[in-house]
């Protein structure tokens, strides 16, 4: 007796078609699973013989093999529970083998007959629909995440009995439906705002500008002047997440199970803020299976680094390629997969270790060698990759006590979005969203400045210490701030403005 049960399984963040065949023939009592299960999917054996006698069937006393094709693609999770136990109820007479081909099926059960949500339902749905069935079987708490995938219908189940029932046509599940419209009405709400930040007028400026061009920014200043602050409240200024970049985003936390109960999309830009801590496989992904890291989950976000030369040198090191080429490729001896990792770095730091340094209120202890070797942990080459370097100095009492309210982050985000839209239209026939992306060949055709401009970078460069690599940094600051400014010209305001946020590359800074 052979039946034959459709699934699906997640290979990085994408999702491909697994035919689970469930064969049952005369012998001595066995349960042997094949086609390169891992350990959680070895133990399945023992859910399933629970599940379906608790669910009122006959586990059958038979040899039982179950093979998972492709048979040289590793198998992982607990989402082929269901589907082999559906399989061995069809082997045995109880399901109709021809009402299972119209459905790719998922889920977990537990030992009463359960089904418990599984990881990667938002791709499974998507393949299940590139694949053209007209329906996919998921567990009740991932309805709504697979719902979002259009002209496919989602069935939600709760109990192994349920969906027996359904396939027999003794009982009807009413597919799930979402509006999306109504997720981005309703959600992509922030609690916290720049109207809430008194004073660092310079650092909000820079931080806007950051987010209309792209461009990634480290803030330096002593403890307590509103690093973090500032940075959290970056997403608030951020142009709205779209709906291919809030799937893009909800694959991502949906294969790695962060989406948290009921969630269908994530409808805000990710803020992620990982501990110095973090080992360099936990920032980059990786794992026996390669798993996203915190760059994957910060994509169309924001990747927020504090204490930034508290991190581990290697740690930091591994950012380069993620920050280059918008993803990040993880190869193991089995398997090469590769993240999307589009994300806006964003890092604080202190001055020096104390965090004092050329603070007027509090006297620096600390050595020009701890000075340099502190700096010294961040390479050339990752602040090479780092468009805006920004002072934030301790904020005076008088800013604090202030009556003024600041700008909120809903005018700032019209600014912001604005901005964008002119950098897109005029990035139209290219690959590239920002101006933070823009190649010398690009900066060449968009970025001509006049005389006296290029009197004044010359000036800055021969005068000020400033590095070549700064260069074509300024340029695009300043192409930013014209946008900003609704300006089609680059002039010397802007590109005076622009040479501020390039402190780290004044030599004095390391003496």
């Amino acid at each position: 007796m052979l039946a034959k049960v459709l699934s699906s399984a997640v290979l990085g963040i994408d999702a491909y078609q697994v035919e689970v065949e469930v064969d049952i023939t005369s012998g001595l009592p066995t349960f042997t699973t094949v086609g390169l299960p891992e350990t959680a999917v070895k133990e399945s054996k023992e859910r399933v013989k629970s599940a379906v006698n608790n669910s009122g069937y006959r586990f059958p006393d038979d040899r039982i093999t179950v093979n998972l094709a492709p048979a040289d693609i590793k198998k992982e999770g607990t989402g082929f529970d269901l589907p082999i136990a559906l399989g061995i109820l069809a082997a045995t007479g109880i399901i109709p083998k021809d009402a299972l081909s119209e459905y790719l099926i998922l889920g977990e059960l537990s030992l009463d007959g359960r089904i418990k949500a599984v990881k990667g339902s938002l791709p499974m749905a998507l393949a299940a629909k590139e694949a053209g069935y007209p329906a996919i079987i998921v567990p009740f708490d991932n309805r709504r995440e697979a719902s979002v995938v259009r002209d496919i219908a989602v069935l939600p189940a709760k109990t192994l009995s349920q969906i027996v029932g359904f396939l027999r046509g003794f009982s009807r599940i009413e597919p799930e439906h979402t509006d999306i419209s109504e997720l981005f009405s309703t959600d992509g709400h922030y609690e916290i705002d720049y109207a809430e930040v008194m004073g660092q007028e310079h650092a909000k400026r820079a931080l806007e500008i950051a987010a209309a061009g792209g461009h990634n920014l480290v803030m330096i200043g002593p403890p307590g002047s509103g690093k973090t602050m500032l940075a959290k409240r970056l997403p608030t200024i951020l142009p709205p997440i779209s709906f291919e970049e809030a799937m893009q985003t909800t694959k991502i936390f949906s294969v790695i199970g962060l989406l948290s109960g009921g969630q269908a999309l994530v409808t805000s830009r990710p803020f992620r803020s990982p501990h110095h801590t973090i080992s360099d496989a936990g920032l980059i992904g990786g794992g026996h299976i390669p798993r996203p890291g915190e760059v994957s989950l910060a994509h169309n976000g924001v990747l927020f680094l504090d204490e930034l030369p508290e991190f581990k040198k290697h740690v930091l090191e591994v950012l380069r390629q993620p920050i280059e080429d918008l993803k990040v490729t993880i190869s193991r001896a089995r398997s090469t997969l590769t993240y999307p990792s589009n994300f806006m770095l964003v890092a604080a730091m202190n001055p020096c270790p104390c965090g004092y340094f050329s603070d007027a209120k509090h006297e620096c202890r600390c050595t020009h060698q701890q000075i340099r070797r502190y700096r010294s942990k961040i390479s050339g080459p990752l602040l090479d990759r780092i468009d805006m370097h920004v002072d934030v100095p301790a904020v005076p009492y008088k800013d604090l006590m202030q009556d003024h309210v600041a700008e909120s982050s809903e005018i700032i985000r019209k600014r912001v979005a604005d901005a964008r839209e002119i950098q897109s239209q005029r990035l139209s026939r290219t690959k590239i969203f920002c101006n933070a992306r823009m190649s010398s060949r690009h900066i060449k055709k968009h970025c001509k400045v006049d005389d006296a401009s290029c009197r004044l970078l010359e000036s800055a460069i021969d005068k000020l210490g400033l590095s070549a690599r700064a260069y074509n940094r300024i340029l695009k600051i300043a192409r930013t701030i014209a946008d900003l400014e609704q300006s089609t010209d680059i002039n010397a305001d802007y590109i005076s403005e622009a040479i501020q946020y390039r402190n780290l590359d004044r030599g004095s800074q390391f003496k």
